[in-house]
């Protein structure tokens, strides 16, 4: 089909059920009037009766979308979810958990923190950031972290995805919420997308490497 014209969706009388969706890099969802432009990369508009509509916009088309109907389970449509590990805000998150989840791994803790069969949803810049709260260098393998440093990088996750989401998220390039306003976590942000600037805590320069084939931002004082 052609994906310049997006597919246009009526919910009434829509049965119930679940709508999945993963945004990926570049997925967008918006709430908005009917009669307001559709979005260049707009691919899919779920109208409402009362004149709104949510748009899922996409410019690279990796997003996906499914719909889960009425006495289906989420896992049978959505098989991702079966690999994935508990979200770090749920109490299936514990430190015991997280504990048990890493000490036997030889491996960077930083790729341990992608790993979404671990732990769902930290990503790439909340990664970065709470293990500089944690003063844990990313390169540290995770059999070679004291209980007290994972106890300090557990409840640090958790502090700074809160921190994230009181900003709205983070935008670098494509991320905005549903009323389509940039996230501001990236203003407060202390290592991520900071390569070359003065550490807040120590003031020596911010360093980049490449680690599990993503940029990792640290600082080399004070995650010695």
């Amino acid at each position: 089909s052609d994906v310049s014209q997006p597919l246009q969706v009526n919910t009434q009388g829509l049965a119930r059920g679940w709508l999945g969706v993963h945004l990926r890099m570049t997925g967008q969802l918006l709430w908005m009037d009917h009669h307001e432009p559709i979005q260049k990369h707009c691919r899919v508009r779920l109208v409402f009766p009362d004149g709104k509509e949510l748009r899922f916009v996409d410019q690279r088309t990796f997003g996906r979308m499914w719909w889960v109907p009425p006495g289906k389970a989420q896992e049978e449509i959505i098989s991702g979810l079966q690999r994935l590990g508990p979200e770090p805000l749920s109490s299936a998150f514990s430190l015991s958990y997280f504990r048990q989840a890493l000490k036997r791994r030889h491996k960077p803790i930083k790729n341990a923190l992608l790993d979404q069969g671990i732990v769902a949803g930290i990503g790439n810049i909340y990664a970065d950031e709470s293990l500089f709260m944690s003063r844990i260098r990313p390169t540290t393998f995770c059999d070679q972290i004291s209980d007290r440093h994972l106890k300090t990088l557990h409840a640090s996750i958790i502090e700074v995805l809160e921190a994230s989401i009181m900003k709205g998220g983070t935008t670098f390039s494509d991320f905005r919420d549903i009323k389509g306003i940039n996230g501001n976590y990236g203003q407060v942000a202390w290592v991520y997308g900071r390569t070359g600037e003065r550490c807040k805590a120590c003031e020596r320069p911010i360093e980049r490497i490449k680690l599990a084939g993503r940029s990792t931002h640290f600082c080399p004082h004070c995650q010695s």
